[in-house]
């Protein structure tokens, strides 16, 4: 796969607590340069960041970060309030302990309430892989599929571990209609490729461009 078509699966992300919207714009910057298929950035610089790119890059941003807790209300208050200012795409993650607690028709409802806010933008929906059981996984891609987001996502880069092969491909074998993002810890362009192969068709990941940007 060459270089430039890894490059346009690549959500270029910065999502640290201390990121600066200097910090954010160098981002941009590259992302535009390298033609990723998005930044993925605070909700706090969304609207800095689509003013600033000015329709040439795609401007993504995260929900209930990182851990997943919070009430549906403000879930949904936020990817409101992340469309209002622009955002062009939506990354939400699950109550995992409604997984855990085996409510599954409450983390379904609540993905569709998400989904209903973001008035027709991309939803990705993050189940953290790291804290599942396989068979809460395999449940998960059920319920991604049913709910009518359009990927599932593995991680949040921000819990006990990021993507794994084997959660891509067990993705592969349980989703429907869904795509699937590769987020958290792709550190080479090996395993993005690999990621790719086994069915991903988005990464998330802040070190990709850096990696091309060295080789320069």
């Amino acid at each position: 796969m060459e270089q430039r078509e890894v490059l346009a699966k690549v959500d270029h992300t910065l999502l640290l607590q201390t990121a600066t919207w200097e910090e954010i714009r160098a981002l941009c910057d590259d992302a535009m340069q390298y033609g990723t298929a998005s930044v993925c950035i605070p909700p706090c610089y969304v609207r800095q960041a689509k003013e600033y790119v000015g329709g040439r890059m795609k401007v993504c941003t995260v929900i209930g970060f990182p851990n997943g807790n919070h009430t549906t209300a403000a879930k949904v208050f936020e990817t409101e309030d992340a469309v209002e200012n622009g955002a062009d795409e939506i990354d939400m993650v699950i109550n995992i302990g409604m997984v855990k607690a085996g409510n599954y028709d409450f983390v379904l409802e609540e993905i569709r309430a998400v989904r209903a806010a973001c008035r027709g933008r991309l939803l990705k929906v993050i189940i953290e892989t790291c804290l599942l059981t396989e068979a809460e996984k395999i449940k998960m891609c059920e319920i991604v599929t049913e709910s009518g987001a359009d990927y599932i996502k593995t991680s949040t880069g921000f819990s006990t571990a990021g993507a794994t092969f084997a959660d891509v491909e067990l993705f592969a074998a349980h989703v429907g209609n869904v795509r699937i993002k590769a987020a958290g810890g792709i550190a080479s362009m090996e395993d993005a490729e690999r990621f790719l192969a086994l069915g991903a068709s988005r990464l998330g990941t802040s070190r990709i461009v850096k990696l091309v940007k060295s080789q320069e």
